[in-house]
Order: C-alpha cells, then structure tokens, then sequence
C-alpha cells in the first residue's frame, strides 16, 4: 500500500468514526423524545435497539481508528 492509500485509508477511518457519532446523536435524540416531557418515560424496542446499534457502530469505528492510531504511534505506517 502506497502512501496515498495509506492516507485515503486513515481519512476513511476517521470519516467512519464522524459517521458513527452523528448516528449515536440521532438515535440518542429519537431515545430522549420517548421520556418526559415529551414522551410518557417508556422508550419503545425499536427505539432501544437503534440506539444500541448506532453505539456499537460507534465502538467498531473507533477500534479501527485505534488500529490505524497505533500503527501511525509505532512508526508502522
């Protein structure tokens, strides 16, 4: 993998972790709605499940991230 690659790979990592935050954002404000005053303090399944995927989404990217990191820290790329 050339240099550029590297750098495409590194900005597509960092890119995923921006994604992944954004989502957690959203589902974590779907979530908040669901709770007083606006909602009746039961979320629903659905809403739930979302939230828990966007924050695993978000952990997964941030593992990537961290391979890329420690690599680039140990003079490996």
């Amino acid at each position: 993998m050339n240099d550029e690659q590297k750098r495409a790979e590194e900005a597509q990592a960092m890119e995923r972790v921006v994604n992944a935050t954004r989502q957690v954002q959203v589902a974590f404000t779907a979530l908040l709605s669901q709770y007083p005053p606006q909602g009746a303090g039961k979320p629903s399944k659905l809403a739930l499940q979302t939230f828990d995927a966007a924050l695993q989404g978000l952990e997964d990217a941030q593992a990537a991230f961290d391979e890329i990191l420690n690599d680039l820290l140990d003079g490996n790329r």
